[in-house]
């Protein structure tokens, strides 16, 4: 997709879409727009071509901002110039934004150029499925197998035929590959020859949408095939994080190869009482230590500290305690360093590290503090542990806890993944908190987990130990920790995992 395209889904009124149009595009959408699905797959149609050409010019004459996003590019095999000259010929105005088409993006993922200086020197795109109301065919394949290399849009249910066709003017020892599903993680290539493709592709049971390719280059994809042969290629893996929080790992697990599936089991949002939060970022000055334990509570606070008119400044001399690198990160991203990032991440360890410095007394000292104890503010979720103001508490700090957030039960957003455990179709389950735990368990139900945990190719990786317990507790298989508890330390332990 081209930025012109992604700029005008931000900001259109109207989307129809067809079906090759994948959920991460359709993100990029702006969540207030009316979107009408029109996709066309097999032989069945959500809305015959008359009536997209209808709906489009009915929206665009109610003066709507109107984007009809087709997968490719809209001018190829699109029947995007269809659509244009329709509206154009009602006097509606039609920007065409130029897109990715699937023979340049299924080629490159397969690992097979379509032009090489020794093997082809011209390309030629044709279909393989014409308007079933011509006469007779309109590809003149004796002018096509002299091009060089063929690219064969919706050509599996008559590849044998074609492939017939082609052997009339090629060797039948010509290579061929179809490629299924391009550039996704379900991505599959089956190759042969003109010969044997056929038998080949429906053997593997090969189904649309996918590419045909013909020509001497498809050689060249046993050292230029990379995208499958990613380590965590056509692995499946649902992550349970809240959505507004899922992206990084998603991607990161995305770049390594993984079919990812989001599963959220929580949501993030504003404390009920805000009073609290709204009087203690008043007098952040008045705390010698602010420990923060998450990215939640880093925005929660200093988002309401911003309300407020206030910035950096007002945390005076404040002293930052932060768990977690993404935590420490994200307080560099408002210009600020934490004083103190354990070298564990985990809300015991900053007890430690304080006592090694000398911040707080050690838990035997009989000294008493001369004019009371540090004072230290926690900005956490309401169901953090109380672990760690205990221990503060006890040895003689001062400790205000305040609810910079709830975590509530996700009830949408499941489905894809729900039907993908019980169908035992899942690698791996990520946990980044127990709180993603418990309600994963909740969510699915005693007989529903008992079937997901029956699959013996599912694994489940946790972020750290307290995340581990929970999911102990609950009877949840602990496939292996992050070494690291952070996002990079579990993707890590997913990939050693599963790579074995």
């Amino acid at each position: 997709m081209t930025l012109r395209g992604r700029e005008l889904l931000s900001c259109c009124e109207v989307l129809v879409y067809d079906a090759l149009v994948t959920p991460e595009i359709l993100a990029f959408c702006n969540p207030d727009a009316e979107k009408i699905y029109a996709g066309k797959r097999g032989g069945q149609h959500a809305m015959e071509q008359d009536a997209i050409n209808e709906l489009l010019a009915k929206k665009a004459g109610e003066g709507k901002r109107v984007v009809r996003l087709k997968g490719g590019d809209p001018y190829l095999f699109g029947r995007g110039a269809e659509e244009a000259l329709y509206l154009v010929e009602r006097g509606i105005g039609v920007e065409v934004i130029p897109g990715v088409t699937a023979a340049l993006a299924a080629s490159t993922y397969a690992g097979i150029p379509l032009t090489h200086r020794e093997y082809a020197s011209a390309v030629a795109f044709a279909t393989g499925h014409e308007d079933p109301t011509k006469p007779e065919s309109a590809i003149d394949w004796e002018a096509l197998a002299k091009v060089g290399t063929l690219c064969l849009y919706m050509g599996v249910k008559q590849l044998g035929q074609i492939a017939r066709q082609l052997m009339r003017h090629l060797d039948p020892a010509t290579p061929v590959a179809v490629i299924e599903q391009a550039g996704t993680p379900r991505q599959r290539t089956v190759s042969g020859t003109l010969k044997t493709i056929a038998d080949i592709a429906e053997a593997a049971g090969v189904k649309a949408p996918a590419l045909t390719i013909v020509g001497r280059t498809v050689e060249l994809r046993g050292k230029l095939n990379f995208f499958e042969q990613r380590p965590l290629f056509g692995r499946r893996i649902v992550i349970t994080r809240a959505r507004a929080q899922a992206s990084t790992l998603a991607s990161v697990l995305a770049a390594l190869g993984a079919d990812v599936i989001q599963f959220p089991t929580i949501r993030i949002e504003p404390p009920t009482d805000r009073k609290s939060l709204e009087a203690v970022a008043k007098h952040l000055a008045d705390f010698d230590w602010l420990i923060l334990t998450s990215v939640n509570g880093v925005d929660a606070l200093f988002g309401e500290m911003e309300r407020q008119g206030g910035d950096a400044r007002s945390l005076g001399k404040v002293r930052i305690a932060a768990i977690g690198s993404v935590t420490a990160a994200r307080l560099a991203e408002r210009g600020l360093q934490a004083d103190l990032v354990p070298k564990k991440f985990v809300a015991e360890e900053i007890v430690a590290e304080l006592q090694e410095r000398g911040v707080l007394r050690k838990i035997f000292s009989a000294a008493p503090y001369e004019s009371g104890g540090p004072r230290f503010l926690l900005a956490r979720g309401d169901l953090a542990r109380s672990h760690l103001p205990e221990q503060l508490r006890a040895l003689g700090a001062d400790v205000t806890e305040v609810v910079a957030y709830r975590t509530v039960l996700e009830t949408e957003g499941q489905e894809e993944g729900r039907q993908a455990l019980l169908e035992g179709r899942v690698d791996a389950i990520t946990f980044t908190s127990s709180s993603t735990v418990r309600h994963f368990v909740s969510l699915l139900g005693d007989a529903a987990m008992a079937r997901v945990l029956a699959s013996p190719r599912l694994h489940c990786f946790s972020i750290g130990p307290i995340t581990s317990a929970t999911m102990r507790e609950l009877g949840v298989p602990v496939a292996g920790e992050a070494e690291e508890h952070d996002i990079a330390g579990l993707v890590n332990m997913v990939n050693r995992t599963l790579t074995k």
